[in-house]
């Protein structure tokens, strides 16, 4: 994935800044040849504020978020930005102070109050961020700017304006969802999210959002819960951030990094807690692999699959083969130690020194490949299960009637992580494929694009000095049959340069580059987004 690059002058440290939104839409000066069919819109979401007064938010996922859109239209492409208007954006600025508490910041009474209201104040119950930073994606014909919690926030992706904040818990059984959903060929929407499920006990809810239908006005009325997948630990639910899905199952990928559901509650009444402070991790549970068909929902208890213990955010890619095997391919870290520990604001800033040493005790990333076998017989203990003749993958049926799995690593590299993984979703999604396109992430820091072939391996490469790239997406050329014929976008920043922030085309199949579009101001990082047409 490229010789390693140093980066002591620390550019980096400029995309974790406070910017301003934009007034009016500015132009970009280009060089190279946009492709006459490239129109549409990049829409990518982001933290854009990082403190509140004189207040700091702590953590990559406190800042305020920020919806940014490059246009594409005949060859021209201008940029703009907003902050969106969330209840947690707007009293933040209202009250100069963090308000609601964030991932990694706590909110504290307000100081203006007398001893009786902030006491008061402690019982009234945390409010639920809606800082909708991490991904944006369509439900019929709306766009909702998107976090973890219960709250969307619908946009505008046109004008960027904030439109309105939705409660999936008015709709859907679940505590929160993730920013990954998939979509089904149909339109069909399908997330997954943590709820309260048998005595009490802690579940996870796959969730089906139909497509909009001709002259209905809002899908997520019509929700429904498909299947309802079991945890591990009655009060203690894992971190999830996506899951696998198939033709016919879907893959639940539970790793050891737990939410303490009572210090969670019990940080609604304690000053001075945030999210982060309720993860634990589960030193002894391993990884667990649940399966469920998808139509209709069914669990498969029956099928146990565990693992040695690693942290999963991005699923690449899920697959069924006619053998009767399930391929699943994650970017993952090595152990329980929770990766967002290393994402605070302050060790993303550190000299490039110090931000090597931290990189160094954290997760080790790798990509692999796991697979899962459907048909499970009692009589071939102890024996490999998985004989698809292209992977080194295996699956051993144990005494106690678990499946023990054992990847095969598609990538590895010293504190080099291939980590926001996109493929030609509409072309490839839940089908055997070739290609990955991902960020590269050299100690936690973004600074260059690769592509994988996660057949033989191989990689390709783009790098330029002292350039911050962002998640690549892939855009299909239109009428292209072959799964690379596309072009990849990705926000670039530049610090120092005339015109430090950029979009990046690439050609998908070389990696080379077709064309950016530069424009006058400082980009802060962006997490997810799409392309609309």
């Amino acid at each position: 994935m490229g010789s390693r690059v140093e980066h002591p002058a620390g550019g980096y440290k400029k995309i974790f800044e406070t910017v301003e939104e934009l007034n009016e839409p500015i132009p970009a000066k280009i060089k190279g040849r946009i492709p006459s069919w490239l129109g549409g819109s990049l829409l990518r979401m982001g933290p854009g504020r990082f403190e509140i007064g004189d207040e700091p938010l702590l953590h990559l996922f406190d800042g305020q978020a920020v919806i940014h859109k490059f246009d594409l239209k005949e060859g021209q492409v201008t940029y703009y930005r907003k902050f969106i208007r969330t209840d947690a954006y707007v009293r933040a600025m209202t009250e100069n102070r963090v308000v609601i508490t964030e991932f990694g910041t706590a909110a504290y009474p307000d100081p203006c109050k007398n001893i009786f209201s902030r006491f008061f104040s402690y019982f009234r119950g945390m409010e639920v961020t809606d800082n909708c930073l991490v991904n944006i994606y369509p439900i019929g014909e709306d766009f909702y700017a998107v976090t973890e919690t219960n709250y969307i926030t619908k946009v505008d992706p046109d004008s960027l304006e904030t439109l309105e904040k939705v409660d999936l818990c008015k709709y859907l059984s679940v505590n929160g969802v993730t920013a990954h959903p998939h979509r089904d060929k149909d339109g069909s929407l399908y997330n997954i999210g943590n709820c309260f499920g048998k005595n009490m006990s802690l579940a996870y809810n796959i969730v089906k959002i139909p497509p909009a239908e001709d002259g209905e006005s809002n899908p997520l009325e019509k929700s429904q819960v498909v299947v309802q997948l079991p945890s591990s630990e009655r009060l203690k639910p894992s971190y999830i951030h996506s899951f696998g899905m198939t033709k016919n199952y879907f893959v639940f990928v539970e790793p050891p990094v737990k939410i303490n559901l009572l210090k969670f509650l019990s940080a609604w009444s304690i000053r001075g807690t945030s999210y982060m402070d309720c993860f634990e991790p589960n030193e002894t549970m391993g990884t667990w692999f649940h399966l469920a068909t998808k139509d209709p929902g069914n669990y498969l208890s029956s099928h146990k699959f565990r693992t040695s213990a690693f942290n999963v955010f991005h699923h690449i890619n899920t697959y069924e083969e006619e053998e009767g095997f399930i391929v699943v391919d994650l970017c993952t870290w090595k152990g329980h130690d929770f990766v967002y520990n290393y994402l605070y604001l302050a060790n993303l800033r550190e000299d490039w020194e110090e931000v090597k040493k931290a990189a160094m005790r954290a997760p080790q990333p790798e990509v692999r490949r796991y697979v899962l076998p459907l048909d499970i017989h009692k009589e071939e203990q102890g024996k490999n299960l998985v004989s698809l003749p292209y992977t080194t993958a295996t699956a051993v049926l144990r005494s106690d009637g678990t499946v023990w799995l054992e990847p095969e690593v598609l990538f590895s590299g010293p504190r080099l992580a291939f980590e926001f993984p996109q493929i030609n979703y509409s072309q490839c999604s839940g089908e055997k494929y070739s290609f990955t396109y991902g960020l590269g992430l050299n100690h936690f820091v973004p600074d260059r694009i690769v592509k994988l072939n996660v057949q033989t391996k191989e990689t390709w490469l783009w790098q330029e000095e002292d350039c911050y790239p962002s998640e690549p997406l892939f855009v299909p050329r239109p009428g292209a049959t072959k799964e690379d014929d596309g072009v990849l976008l990705s926000i670039v920043v530049k610090p120092g340069a005339e015109r430090p922030g950029s979009l990046l085309v690439l050609d998908a199949k070389r990696l080379t580059e077709v064309a950016r579009a530069e424009v006058e101001t400082i980009i802060p990082v962006t997490l997810h987004g799409l392309y609309k047409p």
